[in-house]
């Protein structure tokens, strides 16, 4: 049996309300009104489609003891590397062996359910032993745009094994037609839709129907057993669709647009892992994604279903939102409008590319060191053992994992941050250890002495003089998992 064995997600804890949204641009677009109910969820400054790749990824290898990974797939429309291998950085993130086969998929609003399909069958024909799929999205529109007020940043993350598996894998289908209902070209900001009543009629309605019924006549199921719809579409696309198929209305998923918004690629695999946390055992899932063309996969949840759980899940960060309702944030951390930074930035971000290299399983997977001898464990790793001075008695030990206690703190008006105040503090780690970390998503009175926190990949800072960016970890509120 081949299919997914572990399933996560991640959703930004800043949800931007689309009333203030609406609001802001009501001298300009005052249609926007009529979408104005919900909110939609927003990445802070420091996030992009790599680190929330990582966040997801991390919430879905939680349950899993370890399970080596030797495939990874970075499905993503947004990633920030033209020419540089960004599921790379991932993989480095999570510390993942060196010895991976890493891909990355992009180009196409289906992509993520793609990257889904390429592992089943790497897995099914040998080539990998359990290989993880991410897929991450931040999604920007032009102010005062339907784009802008109904998408959201997000990630989803799968395993796919034949070990544990939870939801099997019956098959899948595709189509591949050069249907243009959106486009952005190489080097643009922002996509170019196309009429939106003849990209419904012409497209979901024509393309992805005979795709459906073909995926359910080859596993020969009838449409009534489908327990679970998926497929993320504008308004009431999806209950049209099932009930030209004679789907049950019950099976169509929530497309959680109310609650974070549609987030593209990400989105049939967010809606999944959503489902995956309920499904019961014996249920099958349709799962489908439009995008030049469709592609359509069918699974059934096993008995195993009830030995996973994520860490948070895709529930547990819709749980931890908190509403932000300055819209301004949306268009400076998306980088949309220009604004005084002030002389405190002012410094060149130029990265030492070879220190980078050479400290690479520190930058990006925050290792550090634990002593043979006595036994300290420290962070950075050095030569000399900081508890016994012993030399070269240091083995790598993890830290990205660990709780910290907020040991001091401060935060800074004057030091220069896109989101001020710049917070930082000294944190213990539960293993042993202590280092000044950048605190990231602070809300007021959460972060004091004694705070508990937890540690979250991050962007480290832009060089925009050769549009580069580094990463590093912060440290962030330890938000309650839902399934602790």
């Amino acid at each position: 049996m081949i299919g997914i064995s572990a399933y996560g997600g991640y959703i930004p804890r800043m949800r931007m309300q689309r009333a203030e949204i609406a609001k802001a641009n009501a001298w300009l677009n005052p249609s926007l009104r009529g979408q104005a109910k919900g909110e939609r969820s927003l990445a802070n400054w420091d996030e992009d489609c790599v680190t929330m790749a990582v966040e997801a990824a991390r919430d879905c290898l939680a349950g899993l003891g370890g399970a080596e990974v030797d495939g990874l797939y970075f499905a993503s429309t947004s990633m920030p590397f033209a020419d540089r291998l960004n599921a790379g950085i991932v993989a480095g993130a999570l510390s993942l062996s060196e010895q991976i086969a890493a891909f990355d998929l992009g180009s196409c609003q289906r992509v993520g359910l793609s990257a889904l399909s390429a592992a089943l069958t790497a897995v099914e024909a040998g080539r990998q032993k359990t290989a993880l799929v991410a897929s991450a999205e931040r999604r920007t529109g032009p102010a005062g745009s339907v784009a802008e007020i109904s998408r959201g940043d997000a990630a989803a993350a799968l395993v796919v094994s034949r070990d544990r598996v939870i939801a099997e894998y019956l098959g899948s289908v595709v189509q591949t037609v050069d249907f243009v209902d959106h486009y952005r070209a190489a080097g643009a900001d922002f996509d170019y839709d196309w009429e939106e009543r003849w990209v419904r009629e012409e497209g979901y309605l024509k393309i992805v129907p005979p795709v459906l019924k073909r995926l359910l006549v080859e596993q020969g199921v009838s449409a009534e057993e489908v327990s679970h719809f998926i497929f993320p579409s504008p308004g009431n696309t999806a209950a049209a669709l099932a009930k030209t198929l004679k789907i049950n209305p019950e099976a169509v998923t929530d497309n959680l647009q109310a609650r974070c918004g549609d987030s593209g690629p990400v989105h049939p695999l967010l809606m999944l892992s959503h489902v995956l946390e309920t499904a019961q055992p014996g249920q099958l899932i349709l799962v489908a994604a439009f995008g030049q063309g469709c592609e359509a996969m069918l699974l059934r949840v096993t008995e195993e279903v009830a030995n996973f759980r994520p860490q948070r899940g895709v529930s547990g960060y819709l749980e931890q939102g908190v509403e932000e309702s300055q819209y301004m944030k949306l268009l400076v951390f998306n980088r949309l409008v220009p604004y005084d930074k002030g002389m405190r930035a002012e410094f060149d971000r130029k990265a030492i590319i070879s220190l980078m290299h050479r400290k690479r399983d520190f930058l990006e997977g925050f290792v550090g060191g634990k002593c043979e001898a006595c036994g300290t464990v420290q962070i950075p790793r050095t030569r000399s053992c900081v508890g016994c001075g012993a030399f070269d008695t240091q083995q790598p030990h993890a830290f990205a994992d660990d709780l910290g206690t907020v040991m001091s703190c401060s935060s800074d008006f004057l030091a220069y941050t896109v989101d001020p105040p710049h917070t930082m503090g000294i944190v213990q780690f539960a293993s042993g250890g202590r280092m000044i970390m950048d605190m990231t998503d602070v809300r007021s009175g959460e972060i004091e002495v004694g705070a508990s926190v937890r540690l979250v990949f991050r962007i480290k800072d832009y060089d925009d003089q050769r549009n580069f960016r580094r990463y590093f970890w912060k440290a962030m509120p330890a938000l309650t998992s839902s399934n602790s």
